[in-house]
């Protein structure tokens, strides 16, 4: 199989890269022609990933192509723990320890003009973990950002009160007075290793907006404003292993409306990488498609 390894350049002037990928056959100009509901996937790593090395996203890139629609995994500007790339202001930190999740709009836009300008119409906008939090951020705030579809694998319940009030409430709410001490004495910049809800390194400043109590990045508040039709998926394992994930499918099938269509998905014995069971997940991947294809040929 083929891979381009291709680049865009945010309005931002940040430079990210990605790989992409055409299924066996598939057309590389004119996909407005295709009579798929999606003629390419633009896939989103989560946190501290990136698009060579994300697991699940390389363990379902076939099956997708398979389908009959290109699959563009990409950078976010979010992409390894800590990184330095180039931007139109020279180098600058990146990375997720470094980024302001609302940011992530301006890549998901770079991303879409690329694919449009290659000739894809029809855009399924696929995100991971932290990378699924971003694509419905990005969608549910800002409707310049247009695809087709939206499929949110595992996105993770960032919510200041949830987190208060779980059995690790006291260790969340010491990290985060951390993290306003940090920023009253004009050190917002410097890095903390977190150890709960995620085990990694990030600036106090952006601790506080991702986990903050204006719960910003909070799925639940954002989904129903997801203006396309949107598949989420968990699997079985992390939701009884992560309290990040604790009672998510139940909560987000609440946030159903007829502009997002929504259907959730828990995947048997899946853990949030989908470890072997990238098979089952294409398959309820593919199985919604059908039945958007379905009823877009009935209102056709």
């Amino acid at each position: 199989m083929l891979v381009d390894l291709v680049q865009v350049i945010t309005s931002d002037g940040l430079r990210l890269h990605g790989a992409l990928e055409l299924a066996e056959g598939g057309p590389s100009e004119a996909a407005v022609d295709s009579p798929l509901v999606v003629d390419a996937w633009l896939c989103l790593h989560g946190t501290a990933s990136n698009f060579y090395s994300a697991s699940m996203l390389g363990g379902l890139t076939p099956k997708l192509l398979a389908g009959g629609a290109a699959v563009l995994r990409v950078n976010t500007r979010g992409h390894d723990l800590m990184s330095s790339g180039p931007s139109a202001s020279g180098r600058w930190l990146q990375g997720a320890a470094f980024e302001q999740v609302d940011e992530s709009a301006l890549d998901l836009t770079a991303w879409i003009a690329f694919l449009r300008q290659r000739g894809f119409a029809r855009i399924g906008l696929l995100g991971h973990s932290l990378g699924a939090v971003k694509a419905i951020y990005a969608l549910a705030t800002d409707h310049s950002i247009e695809v087709s579809l939206l499929a949110a694998v595992s996105p993770p319940h960032l919510s200041y009160s949830y987190f208060c009030e779980t059995p690790r409430g006291d260790d969340f709410r010491q990290m985060f007075a951390t993290a306003e001490q940090y920023v009253r004495e004009g050190r917002g910049e410097e890095l903390l290793f977190v150890k709960f809800p995620l085990r990694y390194y990030v600036t106090a400043a952006g601790f506080i907006d991702r986990y903050g109590p204006a719960e910003r990045y909070n799925v639940l508040r954002l989904l129903d404003r997801v203006p396309c039709p949107t598949l989420v998926t968990y699997g079985s394992l992390e939701e009884q292993s992560d309290l990040a994930f604790r009672g998510m499918p139940a909560a987000v099938v609440q946030a159903a409306t007829p502009e997002n269509c929504l259907q959730v998905a828990v995947i048997a014995g899946a853990d949030h990488f989908y470890t072997g069971c990238y098979d089952v997940l294409a398959g309820r991947i593919t199985a919604w498609l059908n039945r958007l294809e379905r009823a877009e040929g009935r209102q056709g």
